[in-house]
């Protein structure tokens, strides 16, 4: 073989690959705005969390927020509430797993495992029915004295799990932390 066929070789060669690489950089080019328009937008990702100040909620009412667009219930339960949920068996329960995403997926819906304190004072749900995405009225409304969705007729108890009517599922729980003694991080 002489030099002047090696040398035609290794030119051919270069053009191959500088043929493929501006290929793959034009593709590239081509399919990033595509894959990009699918993050979520700005406000989007401003609200993927937010801070609420529950400093002015009383014992027995209720705050309901906006969050990711869904209406979020957080309530201050009395301790006759607190006491009627902890005492529902488990095997009376449409819905027994706990759906919280701070817990296992597998955990019951006691009413400890819902609540966001210890003492079970404080309790944050999303405010749609799981039947067809109404919002349930509260404050002690249904047969079980929590939470009714009026268009269906699912009730729901004090700790929020579907009690009686369509609703296969209780109430979601939302990722929710206490920041401090007055403010409650949603998200």
């Amino acid at each position: 073989m002489s030099q002047a066929e090696d040398h035609d070789g290794t030119r051919r060669d270069f053009l191959y690959y500088a043929t493929g690489a501006a290929g793959a950089v034009t593709a590239g080019a081509a399919v990033w705005p595509l894959v990009n328009q699918m993050n979520p937008s700005a406000d989007v990702q401003a609200l993927s969390s937010i801070r609420v100040d529950v400093s002015g909620v009383e014992v027995g009412t209720q705050l309901t927020v906006k969050y990711l667009g869904k209406p979020v219930f957080i309530r201050r339960r009395t301790q006759d509430e607190i006491d009627a949920a902890r005492a529902v068996e488990l095997s009376e329960l449409i819905d027994p797993i706990a759906e919280n995403p701070n817990l296992p997926s597998d955990a019951s819906a006691t009413d400890a495992n819902r609540s966001l304190d210890e003492a079970g004072e404080w309790l944050v749900m999303i405010g749609v029915c799981t039947h067809l995405g109404c919002v349930p009225i509260g404050d002690g409304a249904g047969e079980f004295g929590g939470w009714f969705c009026p268009c269906h007729g699912s009730h729901y108890d004090s700790a929020g799990r579907i009690r009686k009517g369509p609703a296969p599922e209780n109430l979601h729980i939302p990722v929710a932390e206490f920041v401090d003694d007055t403010t409650i991080k949603l998200g």
